[in-house]
């Protein structure tokens, strides 16, 4: 019988990114046993589709989980993916999630004072 995961390596890469939004593709390749040109295809369907946010820096690139966004899965709508991402990792995830629909424009998210003060 051959390998399979409850979870799709897009999930994994957004798992991946939680921990560490500076990781490069190679190194999201490494962890998840996937050629580097399949992590960047991941990681372009997940910025076409707005859940990560790309913002270059220098020659690196790190990346931002619009965590308030729902899941694309008709079944999970009502749960968010910070919400999802939070359950796996089974702690709080770290500042690359943002429930800021725009992370880049300085200010406090809406959900800033809902959440105590943290970024989910």
């Amino acid at each position: 019988m051959g390998q399979w995961s409850f979870i799709t390596n897009h999930a994994r890469v957004l798992l991946l990114l939680a921990g560490d939004p500076d990781a490069r593709l190679r190194d999201l390749a490494a962890a998840l046993d996937i050629t580097e040109r399949t992590a960047y295809g991941i990681v372009t369907d997940l910025v076409e589709a707005g859940y990560l946010i790309k913002q270059r820096g220098g020659r690196r690139n790190r990346y931002h989980i619009q965590a308030h966004l729902p899941l694309p899965d008709p079944i999970g709508r009502e749960r968010t993916i910070g919400e999802v991402l939070e359950l796996l990792a089974g702690r709080h995830v770290s500042s690359a999630v943002s429930n800021d629909p725009d992370p880049l424009t300085p200010g406090p998210s809406p959900n800033h004072s809902a959440t105590g003060g943290r970024t989910i």
